[in-house]
């Protein structure tokens, strides 16, 4: 059996890449909002519901950057079951993060415990979209305007997703998309804030090329975070194809709920039906009565040159950069799904056959 990666990267064919950046070697243009970019941030706008988007070379530096705008201090609710960038953009900003549990369904932030948390240094809720779940956006928001609190999604794993028909960045004061190589979507590294407030693309167009506004004037502070012209062109090279990259997606999903739905001993993570989905990810939990911890199941389809993560393990709480700031064991069921999860190879271009594979072995403890 040939090795069977957790993730492959979507990619256009090599003809199409390469007239794509055909113009770039006239031009010499290769980045500070070139022709590729702007287009790039035009069609994306079209294609995610959004008013507004401004391009990042990466998610992490557009997250960071959507805190440093808004200009938060104190303390910032969100969750410890997530990437390491999520929390890293809260601390790199002088902020305190308040880590709130998640809930049992979709393991995205649990909206009924958010309250408990808020207290007068709370200035912010940072929750995730998690495998592309969306959060309870309708109860964040309205904790939200009951406590003045902005609310910033991370939408890492949520492109092109829909909640109830509204496209999921239309919720929360902004929300960051990454576009990196293992997303369904991505510009090789990339990522993307998207608002309602028009006035502030000046902003993040000034703050992510050093503070600049013209040759002789600089208002802030700003960083290095801009998109070049070769991300741009693998962005809007892989936008062309995306509707089919989701639809390859499903069937690898639906194959796996077909043969997983009757395991015993293994949670799926069932999307909703509200949802217009973009398969993202398939999480699977190791239940006690599977007969195998999640460790042995790991290693078992590792020998089997079959690639899988424990996403997210350890949590966020729990890194030793974070010297035992945080007590993981006062979100007791992120730690525990931590503890038991697996996301299993997922792409679009995984046959079916392979993921029968994969499934057999799963079922064979």
């Amino acid at each position: 059996m040939s090795k069977i990666l957790v993730t492959q990267s979507s990619m256009p064919s090599y003809e199409e890449y390469c007239e794509e950046i055909k113009e770039l070697f006239d031009t010499k243009w290769l980045t500070n909002n070139g022709k590729k970019h702007n287009l790039l941030e035009e069609k994306l706008c079209d294609y995610l519901g959004v008013n507004n988007i401004s391009l990042f070379c990466n998610g992490h530096m557009a997250l960071y950057s959507a805190l440093k705008f808004l200009n938060l201090k104190g303390e910032v609710i969100t969750t410890p079951f997530t990437f390491a960038s999520t929390t890293h953009a809260i601390v790199e900003n002088g902020l305190t993060p308040v880590f709130c549990d998640i809930n049992q369904e979709d393991y995205t932030i649990d909206a009924n415990k958010i309250e408990d948390l808020i207290t007068d240094k709370t200035c912010a809720i940072v929750a995730v979209h998690v495998y592309g779940n969306p959060c309870n956006v309708e109860k964040i928001e309205d904790i939200a305007k009951k406590h003045n609190l902005k609310v910033i999604y991370d939408a890492a794993h949520a492109f092109g997703v829909k909640y109830n028909g509204i496209p999921i960045a239309n919720f929360g004061d902004i929300s960051m998309f990454s576009f990196h190589a293992t997303k369904v979507y991505n510009t090789i590294e990339g990522g993307a804030l998207a608002y309602s407030n028009k006035e502030w693309y000046q902003n993040f167009g000034e703050l992510k090329n050093f503070g600049i506004v013209d040759e002789e004037h600089v208002s802030n502070i700003g960083i290095n975070a801009k998109m070049n012209e070769f991300q741009a062109a693998m962005g809007l090279c892989n936008l062309r194809h995306i509707n089919e990259e989701i639809a390859k997606r499903k069937k690898v999903y639906e194959k796996y709920i077909e043969l997983l739905k009757d395991a015993k001993g293994i949670k799926l993570n069932i999307l909703k039906e509200n949802v217009e989905k973009n398969y993202a990810y398939f999480p699977i939990i190791i239940e006690d009565e599977y007969g195998l911890t999640r460790d042995q199941l790991y290693e078992k389809l590792a020998e089997n040159d079959i690639f899988t993560r424990k996403y997210f393990y350890p949590l966020v709480s729990d890194y030793d950069c974070y010297n035992k700031q945080y007590d993981s064991t006062l979100t007791p069921i992120a730690k525990d799904i931590a503890n038991r999860v697996l996301t299993l190879p997922m792409y679009a271009n995984l046959s079916l056959e392979d993921v029968e594979k994969i499934c057999n072995i799963i079922k064979k403890q």
